[in-house]
């Protein structure tokens, strides 16, 4: 009986392939840093794109925004933060804010912040998060380039230095993260989110996985962040275990680019031929704690499955649809995947996270997708997919409806690993 162990929630699942050996697909990570500590260290004393260290550029009477992710991402924010504000020991505590760039995504209970913070940094310093309706919390800054307006979180625009905290990783529309996405759609405006999530971009060829060059929604990205300066970029890469194997610190795109590099060697794997049937993950908590993210695992699936083939995916979606936004609502409202699409694509059609739904649409149009989750059966069929009560019992009907010829791939981490065809 072969097993394989995959990213599920906070406690990993153990997948029973019998007699099949599956295709299993998983990033080359590098070797963690043996001292992160003193890799930050160095990391911002020489940073990338030059100028002077990190220290120097944020004076004691500067008030100071430090932009990072929010629950649903896994940079290990608790080190990060206790580093840096190690190394701006002279800027008083009262001078700086940490807001969650939760972009449209919900606020973060007071217990997630100290998950994500640690105690200490919670109660001494101003932590907030990012309301992109709140129209009272933001302010304009100017026009992108794209030719829309944009607008960001106060404390954002208000403070005289800024930093963004991120990690960079495969992304399903901007090639990857990290960068001015901590800022755009971090801490922008609904409005901006709808102009830069549009069905033209999202559609693009380009908006995908592992792409800067060309990539609309990468684009639309770098050119909303830069709208205000940013001081100082702190990107990582980290492994399966949430360690850090590299920083990429300083100005922010010379930054992202070297980052993005290095990540496309360990995270893009190409494989020869598609699959009738592929297992993938959401590459567990934090990242699978709702549908809505969920897509990211089905969408790097979706790479490599054959047209009408299978995609099952784990994720634990504890976090049900979310509630937050029309995610839910898209699902219900429409009688199928095409239905979607065909409204998306109608001239004038808004809806809040439009983009994710139009994503899922895509991939059930190509493949049929089995989710097995905590959310309930009903919940599932009401998405347009399948519930599975029974990981190991499904993939053993499948394969046994399939036979022994059958070719199955498992993605044990999900889209921190995102194969392709090579051809």
């Amino acid at each position: 009986m072969s097993t394989v162990p995959i990213a599920y929630g906070k406690t990993g699942y153990s997948l029973e392939t019998g007699n099949h050996k599956p295709v299993e697909i998983r990033p080359i990570y590098p070797t963690a840093l043996k001292d992160e500590a003193a890799g930050f260290k160095k990391a911002v004393d020489r940073p990338i794109g030059g100028g002077p260290p990190l220290r120097e550029r944020i004076s004691a009477n500067d008030r100071l925004a430090v932009v990072m992710p929010d629950i649903t991402r896994a940079l290990p924010n608790e080190r990060l933060l206790g580093w840096l504000f190690a190394e701006l020991a002279h800027v008083p505590a009262e001078n700086i804010t940490i807001i969650s760039g939760t972009g449209t995504h919900r606020e973060n209970r007071p217990e997630e912040w100290i998950q994500m913070v640690g105690k200490d940094v919670y109660s001494r310093y101003t932590c907030i998060d990012h309301v992109c309706d709140d129209e009272q919390s933001l302010v304009h800054v100017g026009e992108s380039v794209f030719g829309y307006p944009v607008s960001f979180n106060r404390d954002y625009v208000e403070a005289d230095r800024r930093i963004l905290l991120g990690f960079i990783e495969p992304h399903f529309m901007a090639g990857f993260s990290g960068g001015y996405k901590a800022a755009f759609p971090g801490v922008t405006s609904i409005d901006a989110i709808m102009q830069y999530h549009s069905a033209a971009n999202i559609a693009h060829p380009r908006s995908t996985w592992g792409i800067l060059e060309d990539n609309p929604t990468q684009a639309n990205i770098r050119a909303g962040g830069s709208l205000l300066p940013v001081d100082f970029c702190i990107n990582v890469t980290l492994d399966d275990r949430q360690r850090i194997t590299r920083f990429f610190c300083g100005e922010v795109i010379p930054v992202h680019d070297a980052g993005c590099a290095f990540c496309k060697e360990t995270a893009m794997i190409p494989v020869d031929h598609a699959f009738p049937v592929v297992v993938t993950s959401n590459s567990g908590y934090p990242l699978d704690q709702n549908l809505y993210q969920c897509v990211k695992g089905m969408s790097a699936a979706s790479q490599i499955v054959e047209t009408g083939g299978l995609i099952i995916l784990a994720g634990s979606c504890t976090d049900g649809f979310p509630e937050h936004g029309n995610f839910r609502k898209m699902l219900r409202d429409y009688s199928s995947p095409q239905a979607m699409l065909e409204a998306i694509h109608q001239p004038g059609f808004h809806c809040r996270d439009q983009w994710q739904v139009q994503i899922l649409a895509s991939i059930l149009c190509k493949a049929k997708v089995a989710v097995f989750s905590e959310m309930p059966a009903g919940d599932i069929l009401s998405a347009h997919m399948q519930p599975v009560s029974d990981l190991n019992a499904c993939l053993a009907g499948v394969l046994r409806e399939g036979g022994k010829d059958t070719r199955l791939a498992v993605l044990p981490e999900g889209p921190m690993t995102i194969p392709y065809l090579r051809d």
